[in-house]
């Protein structure tokens, strides 16, 4: 039996929430660092849009691989890919906002085993729910997004 998602409202209202918390606190309450093998962090990624050419906050889930961060391309489980997701196809470089401070990083997508390893991770990772069951019901495959460090 494939697990039920949250109405589609009911996310993006929780999405904005979280966004509306991190304003209110000047980012004191909202990011949070992963715990190893257990709960996944909070980040806020900026990109620039790309129509828009502005700058574009989101907040998103995510784990540590080594010095990379790993999150999922995914938009309330909708089949449509996110709008950040956009953003970062058309132009990877981004800046991330983290409990540790803030760095600019590239995106790309995991691919073959890279992306096998780092999905089993996020299988394996605590808050996302049934990660595999709320996938399937996308009808394609979710991206795995990496975000690589600038070396500065």
């Amino acid at each position: 039996m494939m697990p039920k998602l949250p109405p589609r409202w009911f996310i993006r209202s929780a999405w904005r929430a979280h966004r509306t918390l991190l304003r209110v606190t000047a980012d004191r309450v909202g990011l949070s660092a992963p715990t190893p093998g257990g709960k996944f962090g909070m980040l806020r990624l900026t990109t620039t849009g790309r129509r828009s050419g502005r700058p574009r906050g989101v907040v998103l889930g995510y784990l540590e691989d080594g010095d990379r961060l790993v999150t999922l391309a995914m938009n309330g489980w909708d089949r449509a890919d996110p709008a950040w997701w956009l953003n970062l196809q058309a132009d990877p470089h981004a800046g991330v906002d983290l409990v540790t401070g803030s760095h600019p990083v590239t995106a790309r997508e995991a691919t073959g085993e890279e992306r096998e390893r780092l999905w089993s991770a996020l299988l394996n990772c605590t808050g996302y729910g049934d990660l595999a069951g709320f996938a399937a019901q996308r009808g394609r495959e979710t991206a795995v997004v990496v975000l690589d460090p600038v070396a500065g």
